[in-house]
C-alpha cells in the first residue's frame, strides 16, 4: 500500500473512531435548534466540544459564530473549513427519539450534522498536527438560512486568521442531501448553485365598487398581467444558453368580493446562473412591471433585495476533492453533476474571496427511494447518521491534503 493510500485510510478509521463524538453534538443540536444570526446554545456547543483540542478559539461579536485555528507544525498556506449552524422555521414530524424540543423550529437542512462532521474533522486534525504544513481555519456559522451569515463573519474579519500570509489559500464545505444515496459526493466545476434574489411588487390604483370598474383603477388585472409578461420576458430578453427562473410566489389584493381594492401585492423569487443576467433581469422587471402598470392606468413600486451570489467552485479545487473522495470511497461513489441546481448558498460570499469548492455529501437512508424521500427543508426529513463518518473523512482529508 503506498503512503497516500495509507494516510486515506487512516484517516477513514479516525473518523469512523470518533463517530460517536459525532452523533451525540449532532442529536445535541438537533433537539435544541435556533434560528438566525443568534445561536447562543448552538454556539455554546460547539465551544464545549472544541474546549480539549489546541486551538485558538475566536467568538463573533455581532453573531454567534466560532472561528477555530488549527496551527500545524511548520509554516504553509491556509485551509478554510465552513460548518453552518442555523435551523429552520418549521415543525417536525420525523418521530426520531432525538426530534426537535423547540417548537416550530427544526433542523431539516442538516446543518447539525455540518456542525457534528466539522467539530469532529477538527479533532481528527489535531491528532494530526505535525502532519500539518500551515493552518486549518473552521468556519462555525451561523444565519445560513438567508440571514447572510457568512458575509457578516467575512465583515467581522473571517478571512484575516490566515496567518502570516494573509487570506485562507482554499476553502471547502459540504453540505448533506437526503436524496443522494448515503456516502456519495456530488459536485461540479463552474457554478454550482444560483444567486437568489427577492422581489415584491407593489400595484397601486385607484379602489372603488366592483359593479363600476370604469369609475375606479383596478390593481389585479395590472397585478395578473405582469406576471404572465414576466415569464414571457424571459423567454425573449435572456439568451437560452442562460439559466434563469422566476416565481411569483404569492399575489395579495382585497378584501372582499365586491370591493376593487386600491393596491395589489406580489412576491416572488429571482434565480440566475451569471452576473450579467442577473443585472439584465433587475433591470428588465423594473421596466416590464413599471409599463404594464401604467397600460393599466396604475403605478408600479418594485423592490429587488438581492440574496446569494453565485455559488462558483474552482476547478481544481473540484479536482481536488473529487480525487480525494475516490481514493477513500471508489470511484462509484463520485459524481460530477451534469448541471448546477437553482437553490442558493452563502458559501458562495467565501468562495467569491477564496478559490475553493462547495459539494453534497449523500445521506439517503439505505432503506428508503432518494427519487422519493424527503429532502432537505421538508418536515419529515431524515438524514443517514452512517454518512457523518465520510463527511468527516472528506473534511480532514482536504486539509491534509491541502497541507501536506
Amino acid at each position: 500500500m503506498s503512503p497516500a493510500a495509507a494516510r486515506l485510510r487512516d484517516l477513514s478509521a479516525r473518523a469512523r473512531a470518533v463517530q460517536p463524538r459525532t452523533v451525540a453534538l449532532r442529536r445535541q443540536l438537533h433537539r435544541h435548534p435556533e434560528l438566525g444570526l443568534d445561536l447562543p446554545r448552538t454556539r455554546d456547543a460547539v465551544v464545549t466540544a472544541l474546549a480539549d483540542l489546541p486551538l485558538q478559539v475566536h467568538l463573533g461579536r455581532a453573531v454567534s459564530s466560532v472561528v477555530a485555528v488549527l496551527e500545524g507544525t511548520r509554516p504553509g498556506p491556509t485551509v478554510l473549513l465552513r460548518g453552518d449552524m442555523d435551523a429552520l422555521p418549521l415543525s417536525e414530524d420525523t418521530g426520531l427519539d432525538f426530534a426537535s424540543r423547540v417548537d416550530g423550529t427544526m433542523h431539516a437542512c442538516g446543518h447539525d450534522t455540518h456542525v457534528a462532521m466539522l467539530a469532529s474533522a477538527a479533532r481528527v486534525l489535531c491528532d494530526r498536527r505535525s502532519d500539518l504544513r500551515g493552518r486549518v481555519l473552521f468556519m462555525f456559522q451561523p444565519g445560513e438560512e438567508g440571514f447572510h451569515g457568512a458575509r457578516h463573519m467575512i465583515d467581522e474579519g473571517l478571512l484575516d486568521h490566515g496567518g502570516p500570509g494573509g487570506r485562507p489559500d482554499a476553502a471547502y464545505a459540504l453540505h448533506i442531501s437526503a436524496t443522494v444515496p448515503t456516502g456519495e459526493i456530488h459536485t461540479r466545476s463552474g457554478p454550482l448553485m444560483a444567486a437568489a434574489d427577492a422581489l415584491t411588487v407593489n400595484v397601486t390604483g385607484r379602489g372603488g365598487h366592483a359593479s363600476a370598474p370604469h369609475d375606479a383603477l383596478d390593481p389585479v388585472p395590472a397585478a395578473a398581467a405582469m406576471v404572465g409578461a414576466l415569464q414571457t420576458m424571459l423567454t425573449r430578453r435572456v439568451d437560452t444558453h442562460q439559466p434563469a427562473v422566476l416565481t411569483i410566489a404569492h399575489i395579495s389584493a382585497g378584501t372582499t368580493n365586491n370591493v376593487i381594492p386600491e393596491t395589489a401585492v406580489m412576491e416572488g423569487t429571482l434565480r440566475t446562473l451569471s452576473e450579467p443576467t442577473r443585472a439584465l433581469l433587475h433591470e428588465e422587471i423594473h421596466r416590464v412591471c413599471t409599463h404594464i402598470a401604467l397600460a393599466h392606468g396604475c403605478t408600479a413600486e418594485v423592490v429587488i433585495g438581492a440574496g446569494y451570489p453565485v455559488t462558483v467552485n474552482d476547478p481544481d479545487a473540484v479536482q481536488r476533492l473529487e480525487t480525494l473522495s475516490a481514493s477513500m470511497f471508489g470511484n462509484g461513489r463520485v459524481a460530477t453533476m451534469p448541471s448546477p441546481i437553482m437553490g442558493a448558498e452563502d458559501f458562495s460570499y467565501v468562495l467569491n474571496e477564496i478559490p475553493g469548492a462547495l459539494a453534497f455529501l449523500g445521506a439517503c437512508p439505505p432503506s428508503v427511494d432518494p427519487g422519493i424521500a424527503p429532502p432537505n427543508h421538508s418536515n419529515r426529513v431524515v438524514f443517514d447518521e452512517s454518512a457523518m463518518a465520510a463527511g468527516v473523512a472528506v473534511y480532514a482529508g482536504l486539509a491534509l491534503d491541502t497541507l501536506r
